[in-house]
């Protein structure tokens, strides 16, 4: 087993007691804007290997005693839709499993927040879903005056019109789905009717990335920097920080564009010098502090740029993303002498489908190839056949490997693969025999009943968690679906499996 770059126990400790004593200095209330996902923190768990994605949530079990939580989301995103690549569903269904989430650790949400609402159809469906379940929903409109009418924005017409949230506890952790939640908004809004009020209270900033006290182009920052590039972030030395303490300090636009105007905003809401000499100020990032291999840590970070190189490659021919964002990661991978084949699984993916090709001579159908990295450093081949996709064929050669079960011992007997390509096609009236992951995975499950291999194979399964995985065509929603579930970093070149428009 690979040695971890990353220390989440030392993490847990610094971070906590950075939390705390930011607490402390605003008279015990603070409103700390969660930046990057709570829960499920993929990207963090690639770019930092051994770092736990739910380090945050055990995190917040520590100070649950001490912390409400509040969930924003922007009604925009509900109304358009907005998706969660790493799991595939909307930000509205991604609120409501972080609510399921934080239950299932002990810790409940005082209430959700819809940002800039404005009765939006869809927003309104989700506030109805919501408290018909007996969540508390508060909605906040677009902040008038906002961001140069400092006057507008910290007034009853302003910060003043949203509704005020009551909370109990020291510390309220307001986070949200994804960037643009409106999460700094609302953490500024409950500043200024605190103090409206007569109270107190003080404003901070959770980070993951970037990571301030690490070189700009680290590879860790770079893959942050690939990570954001469909909405054009980029890192760079904040310059507030470096004026005010002579030391570098790495930052994003987005936080040192909107600095000085919030250096306003809290200076005019709490009538005082504003804490903060610099937007690095605001933020409470102690990971760079928690990485223990930074040789290791570099290389997991380049290899994630290469994923998102193929990510939005992908995204790119199925009219997701800009040509523009492509040459961006385009550029990082030149920067670091970096091509798309230095990931390991992507030559022998593409040799799998050479050799399917090969095998099939005259035959006029697509054929894919896919691999698999075990965690022994074993590579894995597939190819799609009559019978399987190529996903399906490779997750079943990978766990018979894993398993030691010899090539010639199938997992799949007839009957059952006949069954269900009879059911695709005679009752559901689907074109093709071929089974999907997802139906493969089924497929293995009813076998195992009856097959000690079967049995033997699908308690490998679980050891595919963490691998990487390539493949030479965009995967289908049953394959996308099932090697979602079985946690494998996936990536695929940009070529369709299908000459159809429409694939289910």
């Amino acid at each position: 087993m690979r040695a971890p770059g990353f220390d989440n126990e030392r993490y847990l400790q610094e971070q906590t007691s950075a939390i705390l004593e930011r607490v402390r200095r605003f008279d015990n209330k603070l409103y700390l804007e969660f930046g990057g996902k709570l829960l499920f923190d993929y990207h963090a768990a690639r770019v930092l290997p051994g770092y736990d994605p739910n380090v945050k949530m055990r995190l917040l079990q520590q100070l649950k005693g001490k912390a409400d939580i509040l969930l924003c989301i922007y009604a925009g995103d509900i109304e358009r839709k907005k998706i969660r690549a790493d799991f595939g569903i909307t930000y509205d269904t991604d609120a409501m499993k972080l609510i399921d989430d934080l239950r299932e650790w002990g810790i409940d949400v005082l209430g959700v927040v819809i940002t800039r609402f404005d009765n939006q159809p869809a927003a309104r469906l989700f506030r109805n879903k919501l408290e018909r379940r007996n969540i508390r929903v508060y909605t906040h409109r677009f902040t008038k005056g906002y961001p140069t009418d400092i006057d507008a924005i910290v007034s009853d017409e302003g910060y003043g019109a949203n509704e005020y949230i009551s909370t109990g506890k020291p510390l309220v952790i307001v986070t949200g789905p994804g960037p643009g939640s409106g999460k700094l908004a609302t953490c500024l809004s409950q500043l200024y009717h605190d103090y409206r009020r007569g109270g107190s209270s003080g404003y901070a900033k959770f980070e993951t990335f970037p990571i301030a006290n690490i070189p700009l182009k680290h590879p860790v920052n770079v893959a942050y920097e690939a990570a954001t590039a469909d909405i054009r972030d980029f890192n760079l030395i904040d310059p507030f920080h470096v004026e005010a303490y002579g030391r570098t300090a790495v930052n994003y636009n987005r936080d040192v564009e909107v600095f000085p105007v919030l250096k306003r905003i809290l200076e005019k809401i709490t009538g005082m010098k504003s804490p903060y000499l610099s937007p690095t100020d605001m933020g409470v990032n102690r990971a760079g502090y928690a990485i223990v291999d930074d040789d290791r840590v570099k290389r997991a970070a380049a290899e994630e740029m290469i994923r998102r190189y193929f990510r939005y490659r992908c995204e790119y021919v199925m009219g997701f993303a800009d040509a523009e964002t492509v040459q961006r990661v385009e550029l990082f991978l030149r920067d670091f002498n970096l091509k798309p084949e230095d990931r390991e699984v992507v030559k022998p993916a593409r040799r799998a489908a050479r050799e399917a090709q090969e095998r099939e001579k005259g035959n006029e159908g697509i054929f894919c190839g896919a691999a698999i990295e075990l965690s022994d450093g074993r590579i894995i081949t597939g190819n799609n056949s009559p019978l399987l996709h190529a996903a399906s064929s490779l997750v079943l050669h990978a766990v018979k490997a894993l398993a030691e079960i010899p090539e010639k011992i199938k997992l799949l007997p007839p009957g059952i693969t006949d069954s269900i390509s009879a059911l695709k096609t005679e009752i559901l009236n689907e074109k093709t025999l071929s089974l999907d992951v997802e139906e493969a995975l089924i497929a293995l499950s009813i076998g195992a009943a009856t097959n000690p291999a079967a049995q033997l194979a699908m308690e490998k399964l679980k050891e595919l968690r963490g691998c990487e995985v390539h493949m030479t065509h965009i995967p289908t929603p049953g394959d996308e679906a099932g090697l979602r579930r079985l946690g494998v970093n996936l990536t695929s070149d940009p070529n369709f499996s299908t000459k159809s428009l429409f694939v289910v």
